[in-house]
């Protein structure tokens, strides 16, 4: 009799999505032919119906995922157009959930025998398991905005991400999980090859959940190396899918180093694969590491990381890079702001409105009163909060943005608001910082709280903050915040999230030292040794254009920050910092058209902008250029070649849809004149037959490309200078 009911109750489910399937549209492959890097993609993102209704298709021309409903759902199909490449080699669940210590699957399909590959026609054939969650319903919608993002500041693209957003439920007939749905996001965006995916579970019972785990994507994919031999680690990963969620920190200024939750997995199902011992990584899973651990009450929802994939098409490094800076411009255009700013070193009224004073005259938008500046945040006493107050009021006066530092993480605290070693019991030297305040203690409640009211009532524009949440877990049971060790992290992570959340949706500026892009923050370092601060300026000008090349090939240029000490830093004597700025004009000049004509902003940290006229006149000077070429400037970034102080370095800006093409800066590191032919390469300017080409603001020159999109540009740079030309 239970069999009976469990058949009738999956017939009507599929009965009841079948017939929704059948009101899309039927899906007509559109492959986009056109390079997305180059020309905008006209075609939308849209679900559609395909094989007669049993099919329901995501695709925009660029990919395309497709899903068979029945008996139960699961992703039969993920493709990249442009290629035709498969993603999908075995069938797998939509999701894992394990709750109350049971695990659960989500959708899913069973009968494949080979997993190497999948046939269309095995697809019929399969089965449903009646243990998992089964499809019930789908809902279509355009995509909605993660935040409702506020800028304040000049931005490259002030677009949120369009697209569809496909929302499949699932519902389990097990008497346990009566009242507890699942939702399976898909938001595809419109004119790139990306899509993002996130699980919500709904608890409408009248009792509480233990969330363990939540696996919230699984993909079975074509493995990118064959190797016999070989344990997982030693084996490459797949490398024409970019995964990126937004559980990710620990300093690293890069995302793959941050990344706490994406795993490549061996697969025990492939027998067939080459490797003797079956240790392929061909199998992804998006799930947070420590897990989630916490308990869902009733009427409140769950939602998971969210997962962003992106369909590569290559395996050229800047051609990936490319696609990746691209993503993020589109799917986190917070992370295309870049106002102008500097970094002061004191609190004193006089000090902060003169050098507010010095921006409004030199073209600089926005103070960060800095670390050593002696700002506290964590004072809300109504005399401090009064005094920022009018400060930013003045500079808002003056057409000028104020924000300052914050330090969270790596500081002590005491006993009992520090993060509790689960393998001492005790608040040692067990954090990613040594010690470190637990942000869900009752100190670090209340440093978030404090943090919210004194940027709000003082109006303040920016937050640098230092050392964000670095994924300690907390072993303390009489933390506020959270129950214990297994929730500790989860439950800081959505704190410090929301945090960011909170900020960005009010308009404030985040320079954050870890990966909170994708909740909100707008920048971090390129990534540099503080040390080398306290080398000479020689030194530094050809390091720090080491750290904008190499820290741009993932990352945008405005997503990063780079370091000029106008005062001593970390160390060095006199040869180290450019005060007095008067008497090193020359390499001050040179370090703000490195960092600019990267479109990179630094922090210029010191007492003043400018002591004399002469360097008002300087600064002045190279700020009216930038800003004279700033879409340009900030636009995409050509690598081409490194420096190494022997011969020339440079980059090439691109932008195929603006009046300037394309901008190159060039730099001699050596103490003779250095003259050159070198070639550009020009396919990602747009350009195909010739290009107007001129130095400075000279008279432009015609160049014919070559089959390559290359033209040989003869070049002549001073000793230790640079040079810049203008595509057009």
């Amino acid at each position: 009799m239970r069999a009976f009911f469990y058949t009738f109750y999956c017939c009507l489910l599929v009965t009841l999505g079948f017939s929704q399937v059948q009101k899309l549209p039927v899906y007509q492959p559109k492959p986009v032919t056109a390079d997305w890097l180059i020309a905008p993609v006209g075609q939308k993102a849209g679900v559609y119906q395909a094989n007669k209704g049993k099919e329901i298709v995501l695709a925009n021309g660029l990919l395309a995922r497709r899903f068979r409903i029945s008996p139960n759902l699961a992703t039969v199909d993920y493709k990249n157009l442009t290629t035709g490449e498969q993603f999908v080699r075995s069938v797998r669940p939509e999701a894992i959930l394990v709750l109350n210590g049971k695990t659960y699957r989500v959708g899913g399909l069973y009968g494949q025998k080979e997993h190497a590959y999948l046939r269309e026609e095995w697809v019929d054939e399969f089965t449903a398991d009646p243990a998992d969650f089964q499809f019930k319903t789908f809902t279509v919608s355009p995509i909605k905005p993660y935040l409702n993002w506020q800028p304040r500041t000049w931005t490259l693209n002030r677009n949120q991400p369009t697209g569809q957003e496909l929302q499949l439920v699932f519902t389990s007939n097990a008497p346990e999980l009566k009242g507890i749905d699942i939702t399976v996001h898909y938001a595809l965006y419109d004119g790139i090859p990306s899509l993002c995916k996130w699980v919500t579970l709904n608890n409408t019972s009248a009792s509480a959940i233990h969330i363990n785990q939540i696996i919230s994507e699984i993909l079975a994919t074509p493995e990118e190396e064959s190797a016999v031999v070989g344990k997982p680690e030693q084996m490459k990963k797949p490398q024409r899918i970019y995964v990126e969620n937004n559980f990710a920190f620990n300093n690293a200024m890069r995302y793959d180093l941050s990344d706490q939750a994406t795993h490549w997995h061996t697969d025990s199902l492939y027998t067939s694969q080459v490797n003797y011992n079956y240790e392929t990584p061909c199998l992804l899973e998006v799930y947070p590491t420590v897990g989630v651990g916490i308990d869902l009450a009733p009427a409140q929802q769950y939602t998971s990381i969210r997962t962003h994939e992106l369909l590569l098409d290559s395996y050229d490094r800047e051609r990936n890079g490319l696609a990746r800076r691209r993503f993020y411009q589109a799917v986190t255009p917070w992370t295309t702001q870049n106002p102008i700013f500097m970094h002061l070193v004191s609190t004193e009224p006089a000090v902060v409105k003169n050098i507010i004073d010095q921006c409004k005259e030199t073209g600089y938008e926005l103070v960060i009163l800095s670390f050593g500046s002696k700002l506290n945040m964590e004072d809300t006493s109504q005399a401090n909060i009064q005094k920022f107050k009018a400060l930013a009021d003045y500079a808002h006066s003056k057409g000028i943005l104020l924000g300052g530092y914050s330090l969270f993480s790596s500081r002590r605290i005491d006993d009992e608001n520090d993060v509790i070693d689960p393998k001492t019991g005790l608040p040692d030297k067990g954090a990613f910082f040594g010690h470190a305040p637990c942000l869900a203690s009752q100190w670090g409640i209340r440093y978030l709280n404090s943090l919210k009211k004194f940027i709000s009532e003082t109006g303040f524009d920016l937050l640098e903050h230092d050392g964000p949440y670095p994924g300690d877990v907390c072993a303390s049971t009489k933390h506020p915040g959270h129950k214990g060790l297994d929730d500790s992290q989860w439950v800081q992570m959505e704190m410090q999230k929301g945090f960011y959340r909170f900020l960005n949706e009010r308009g404030v500026y985040i320079n954050a030292p870890d990966w909170y892009f994708m909740d909100g923050t707008n920048k971090i370092a390129l990534g540099y040794r503080e040390v080398n601060f306290s080398l000479s300026r020689e030194q530094q000008k050809l390091l720090n254009r080491q750290n904008i090349f190499d820290g741009t090939w993932e990352k945008t240029s405005t997503m990063s920050w780079g370091f000029v000490p106008l005062t001593k830093y970390q160390g060095g004597g006199p040869e180290a910092v450019l005060e007095p700025l008067s008497e090193h004009l020359a390499d001050y000049e040179q370090l703000m058209m490195q960092y600019y004509g990267a479109g990179v902003q630094a922090c210029y940290r010191g007492p003043r902008l400018y002591d004399t006229e002469a360097t008002k006149q300087t600064v002045k000077r190279v700020i009216d250029w930038y800003k004279k070429y700033r879409l340009i400037l900030n636009s995409d970034l050509i690598h081409l070649r490194r420096p190494d102080g022997r011969d020339w370095d440079g980059i090439l800006h691109v932008n195929p849809t603006a009046k300037e093409k394309g901008l190159v800066m060039l730099f001699n590191p050596l103490k003779t004149k250095l003259t050159r032919t070198i070639k550009i390469p020009l396919y990602y300017t747009g350009l195909h037959q010739t290009a107007q080409i001129r130095q400075g603001e000279g008279k432009a020159k015609t160049y014919a490309l070559n089959r390559q999109y290359e033209v040989e540009l003869p070049v002549t740079i001073e000793p230790e200078s640079y040079a810049w030309w203008v595509i057009e």
